[in-house]
């Protein structure tokens, strides 16, 4: 019975190495990478008070910057990536990427913004009425990196605020958001992980863990015309495939997926 229970032991043993969490290679030492100054497109990132329950604090955001609340994870990383690669696949005048609170006069500069972690956002009433507005001034808001049923009901809540008595529906296949740019087929409506959901195998295997219960979803909140104010990532990580795009252990196929997703809400942001 010993020799037995000691076998299973190298068993499990052997096993947790062949999946053990990966280490990213970091970056190298220097400044960020350089972008003009105006342009077309910024990538603007939006900043919030977190719900005090559920507060992060001061810590690394990514590989390359250190920060406080939720709304900084993936900074400066994801922006830097996707912006050198809107400049690269498409003809947009990409400029330097940007944050700011949505009570700032200029948010009205910038008609699309990006806010990751929307499950723990604490948007004051000033700040959703000054998002409505944005919104139906022609703002165009992707939300990403939202989890699980009690984020999403945080998230619900609050564009209940923002944008009272309007749907969060499904996008359909034949949505112009889907075929703008790139087609995005049902296949693509597949999960997207952060680098918490991936480990390393044998051989290099990159292996993905989809988190139990987890379904990905991508919805939208639109306006009486039918255009789309709030692209609405869910259960999902486009930041972090757009975070790790350098990294050559991230899967490429996520990362390949997740620029065509946003290329295409740029694109539509821009011509509807």
């Amino acid at each position: 019975m010993a020799r037995s229970s000691a076998i299973l032991l190298c068993v499990a043993g052997a096993i947790c190495l062949l999946a053990q969490r990966i280490e990213f290679e970091g970056h190298d030492e220097g400044p960020r990478p350089g972008f003009p100054a105006a342009g077309e497109f910024h990538f603007l990132r939006l900043e919030y008070t977190d719900l005090p329950q559920f507060h992060r604090r001061w810590g690394y955001a990514s590989r390359s910057g250190r920060g406080d609340g939720w709304w900084v994870v993936d900074w400066p990383d994801a922006e830097d990536h996707f912006t050198s690669g809107v400049a690269r696949l498409t003809r947009i005048a990409s400029a330097a990427p940007l944050h700011m609170r949505v009570t700032d006069d200029q948010i009205f500069d910038y008609p699309w913004l990006y806010a990751t972690q929307v499950g723990w956002w604490d948007l004051s009433d000033a700040e959703a009425a000054r998002l409505r507005e944005y919104l139906l001034r022609g703002g165009f808001l992707v939300v990403d990196d939202c989890w699980g049923q009690q984020q999403w009901a945080v998230f619900r809540e609050t564009m209940e605020r923002v944008l009272p008595g309007r749907p969060i529906l499904d996008l359909e296949m034949s949505d112009p958001v889907m075929h703008v740019v790139y087609d995005i087929a049902a296949k693509d409506l597949s999960f997207i992980p952060g680098t918490r959901h991936l480990s390393a195998g044998p051989d290099g295997f990159v292996m993905v863990h989809q988190p139990e219960g987890t379904a990905p979803a991508w919805r939208s909140l639109r306006d009486d015309r039918g255009r789309m104010l709030v692209a609405v990532n869910f259960d999902t990580d486009v930041g972090d495939a757009w975070e790790y795009a350098d990294s050559p252990q991230y899967p490429e196929h996520m990362t390949e997926l997740a620029y065509r997703y946003g290329i295409n809400y740029v694109v539509y942001s821009m011509t509807h």
